[in-house]
Order: C-alpha cells, then sequence, then structure tokens
C-alpha cells in the first residue's frame, strides 16, 4: 500500500508539470485539506478545505508565475498512509521576471487512492514529524 501512495503523489506532480490540472485535481479527494505553513506563503497561509478551495489556493499560486513552472521531487518516502516528500520549485514571476528557486517540504495523507491532506511547510524537519518521522 505504502509504495502505491507514492505513486499517486507522483502522478499528482507529473500532472502539475504537464499542465494538466484536470487530472491534478482529480487526485484530491472531494473533502481534500490544504494546509499552508506561514514559512512557505505568509500572505497565503492557512488551512483550505474542499477541492474547489484547494483547486482555487494552487490557481491562485499558478497564476503568478509563468509558463515553465517545475516542481522536482527531490526526495519521497512512504510512512503508513502519509507520504513525506522535499520538492523543489523553480521559475519566473509572471509580471516581475523574479527567479523562484527554492524547496518546499510536504506531508501528504493519501486515503483510498486520493489525497485526503496535503500539507506545506518549509522546513523539512516539521513536515518530517509531521508524518511520524524525526531526523
Amino acid at each position: 500500500m505504502s509504495q502505491e501512495n507514492v505513486d499517486v503523489v507522483r502522478r499528482y506532480i507529473e500532472a502539475f508539470n504537464q499542465g494538466d490540472f484536470a487530472a491534478a485535481m482529480a487526485a484530491y479527494a472531494d473533502d481534500v485539506v490544504l494546509v499552508v505553513d506561514e514559512g512557505v506563503v505568509p500572505t497565503n497561509a492557512g488551512t483550505f478545505a474542499g477541492r474547489a478551495e484547494v483547486g482555487d489556493w494552487f490557481a491562485d499560486w499558478f497564476r503568478s508565475f509563468a509558463r515553465g513552472y517545475r516542481l522536482q521531487i527531490e526526495e519521497v518516502r512512504s510512512v503508513d498512509d502519509r507520504v513525506f516528500m522535499v520538492g523543489h520549485h523553480s521559475g519566473r514571476g509572471r509580471s516581475s521576471g523574479a527567479v523562484l528557486n527554492w524547496s518546499v517540504a510536504y506531508a501528504f495523507t493519501v486515503e483510498a487512492g486520493k489525497i485526503a491532506r496535503l500539507e506545506l511547510y518549509a522546513a523539512r524537519a516539521t513536515a518530517l514529524k509531521a508524518v511520524g518521522l524525526e531526523e
């Protein structure tokens, strides 16, 4: 089961990188919850519930970047129904042209083949702790 959960997360990231937002949205459970740590995106941190609200959050995020935005998986591992991931983001601001080049740590909860919860953290150690691991 744990490798299946990692595969769900990998397909989700691949869909975003290909610009296939319908496939990315289909990876979410209807009642998905997104938790964005203040250290990741201070202006839009918080908890967002439901596929529509989570989709709106990501749509707002990706609209602020030019085409070619990428999220590469640096590290991924499974812990029961949770998946820990570190992803490297790269892109350019749509209006400013500013270069984005940073890593974000993730804690996913996968239930019945769907992403039920997605947590974004600035610190790798915090995401590890969220999935029940320590550095």
